[in-house]
């Protein structure tokens, strides 16, 4: 990058830039200096990065953590949990014991670090933008490459100013405002982009606050969100006993934008996300009076410990309505013991909420799921259809206050009416990291150390060689705003993410449960299954099963209107052709069970990335822009057959 002003996010961009030039190239690799798992994702990563045959992580800190699947039904789950503990101890990783806390809420907490680089094999990763990080979602075998010491290859991004002003009244907060966001630039149309959080509203947000606007940036589909590092960031770093962790990093005078876009803090009304989406945003207002039949609070987004004292102040001395049921999850070990220590636990079990895990939980599905037809306020980040666990379930995302207000009367109300005070940032915080294994072995490994796998761990597949023409299949035709969780559930199949041939069975379950075999008939013909979608194709969680799963199906080619970042980059991992259409009424041409004629695909990826594909009701123009490298993972057939 050149001398010129710059913003936060090409300060650090170019202090990690080691391949290409923004100013000239489509994509840059950068450095990666931290990485993060969790057990959902962690297996597949880690398995990846044991057949690269690296003796250690080449990283600053690599932390693998435990909070998707803490629910322990059957042997899957604690058997996944035994072999991500044996790995962190042999590679040199940092192991988070389950029951210890949320990744993004426990790395802020204790690891993330201002001015350097985050990956997580979770989308939501960019939690750490609010404290000053680059901190990226990806799929996990791009984890496994960071931890080997390799470059992490994005899009050069734009970067796109959000300039607060003013700051927010009381019973107003920092989910309303990135809800704000959500309804200005939607979930879909962010690809490439990265938002810059500035203007003087920005030292008014304490860090918890900063990290929740940033999380959920994941729903707009940017690269990531970031924050500047100030006189905030360092108070939080000193208050976790992490003063020589601390970094200011502030955009030069001068920095330029490629869009700038305003909020005046002290005008944002309390928001929620309707069904089925982050991007349906409403007022509160205009929800007043709805009834509620369960409260949920807490998440990666909102289970802070300034979050949940919030929530204790609305309940003091009162009780939630007879009729609506509340449960509360603490994001970590230290949110919970402050809560004890200032009576706040005291307040909420006498409230008559149900304390919960310090785990992601109701979020994902994995309990928690809400009776038939039930209206769920949840403070977490996607309210996607069924994702609750109940599909007739009606989830809307609010605030801790919204919803603490609401848990009063059973009914939606607005937290301003009677707001409490508010929490003031802690002076400091109670450091125990004693759930944290392996931190004096950290990058180097412990030699001889033996890895345990169960008997649900099963080999990692490798895709093949694009070959010179494909006849193929449309095995299934979706429509737009397609998530990861249509794709590949979570819930209750999720602990069978360590074994592909078994989780393969619930591809795109939600929408065709015949899809399976349906697949695995055609690839034993010699066809090629093809995948046709709408816009916003693969949005949601960065699970990379997603793509993982359909290649083992003989899944060669998706076909899109539209195709999200991490999902894109996953299936060009593992092989997967990602086109979209020319003409996007072309979408139409093609009905599920159609004879795809794919004539020339290995050419077209080796040439302009333009393909014409037979149909049945003609000819249909398909495009893909790859780079050099993204051209050479999939021609090989993903980046496991590459190396």
């Amino acid at each position: 990058m050149s001398r010129e002003a710059k913003n936060v996010a090409q300060k650090i961009l170019a202090a990690h830039l080691v391949e290409g030039d923004p100013a000239k190239d489509a994509e840059i690799g950068i450095r990666i200096d931290q990485t993060l798992t969790q057990d959902a994702t962690g297996t597949m990563a880690y398995l990846q990065f044991e057949s690269m045959g690296v003796v250690r992580v080449k990283t600053e800190v690599s932390v693998s953590y435990v909070d998707h699947n803490t629910v322990q039904i059957g042997f899957e789950n604690a058997d996944d949990h035994d072999f991500l503990q044996s790995v962190a101890k042999k590679y040199g990783v940092v192991y988070s014991k389950c029951g210890n806390g949320i990744c993004h809420q426990l790395h802020l907490e204790r690891f993330g670090r201002p001015g350097t680089t985050l990956l997580g094999s979770d989308s939501h990763t960019p939690t750490g933008g609010g404290i000053g990080q680059i901190a990226i979602g990806a799929g996990g075998i791009d984890i496994a490459v960071a931890m080997a010491g390799g470059a992490f290859h994005i899009p050069t991004p734009k970067v796109r100013a959000i300039v607060l002003k003013g700051r927010l009244r009381r019973g107003v907060s920092a989910k309303d405002v990135i809800l704000k966001v959500l309804e200005k630039f939607g979930t879909k149309g962010n690809v490439g982009w990265i938002f810059e959080y500035a203007g003087p509203g920005v030292k008014t947000l304490d860090v918890p606050s900063r990290a929740t606007i940033a999380n959920m940036g994941a729903e707009l589909g940017v690269t990531t969100s970031v924050f500047p590092s100030d006189a905030v960031t360092r108070q939080f770093l000193v208050a976790q006993g992490r003063a020589k962790d601390f970094t200011e990093i502030l955009p030069d005078r001068g920095a330029k934008y490629d869009d700038v876009f305003e909020i005046d803090l002290a005008k944002v009304e309390p928001m929620m996300a309707a069904p089925h989406s982050p991007g349906n945003v409403v007022t509160v207002r205009s929800m007043k009076g709805a009834k509620v039949n369960q409260i949920l609070i807490g998440s990666c987004t909102n289970s802070s410990y300034r979050d949940i004292r919030t929530v204790a102040l609305y309940l003091k001395g009162k009780h939630v309505a007879d009729d609506v049921e509340v449960g509360i999850a603490c994001g970590s070990r230290q949110v919970v013991n402050m809560l004890a220590k200032d009576g706040s636990l005291a307040i909420l079990h006498a409230a008559g909420c149900r304390m919960l895990e310090n785990a992601c939980g109701f979020c994902i599905g994995a309990h928690m799921s809400p009776r038939t037809g039930a209206v769920s306020l949840r403070t977490n980040n996607r309210n996607f259809e069924g994702r609750s666990g109940t599909k007739s379930a009606q989830v809307y995302l609010v605030s801790p206050e919204t919803a603490a207000a609401s848990a009063l009367t059973g009914k939606v109300e607005l937290p301003t009416k009677r707001p409490v005070a508010a929490v003031s940032a802690p002076k400091r915080f109670p450091v125990d990291d004693s759930m944290f294994l392996y931190r004096a072995t950290a990058g180097k490994g412990v030699r001889g150390a033996e890895i345990v796998r169960g008997p649900n761990i099963a080999p990692v597949p490798k895709g093949v060689p694009l070959a010179a023409d494909l006849k193929a299949v449309c095995a299934i035709k979706v429509g737009d705003k397609i998530t990861t969780d249509h794709i590949m559930p979570a819930g209750a199949r999720l602990k069978f993410r360590s074994n592909v041939p078994q989780y393969a069975k619930f591809v795109f379950e939600p929408c065709d449960a015949a899809f399976h075999d349906n697949c695995l008939a055609n690839k034993e013909k010699g066809l090629a299954n093809v995948i046709v979608a709408g816009e916003s194709y693969g949005q949601g969680s960065s699970r990379e099963h997603a793509a993982l799963c359909p290649m083992y199906l003989g899944v060669k080619a998706v076909i899109a209107k539209s195709i999200e970042r991490i999902h894109r980059a996953n299936l060009i991992n593992f092989g997967i052709v990602p086109f979209t259409f020319e003409n996007p009424k072309d979408y139409d041409k093609i009905a599920k069970g159609d004879a795809l004629e794919l004539k020339g695909v290995r050419a077209a990826v080796e040439g302009d990335g333009r393909l014409t594909v037979k149909t049945a009701k003609g000819d249909v123009a398909l495009k893909t822009a790859l780079s050099d490298r993204e051209r050479r993972l999939v021609l090989c057939g993903g980046l496991l057959a590459s190396l």
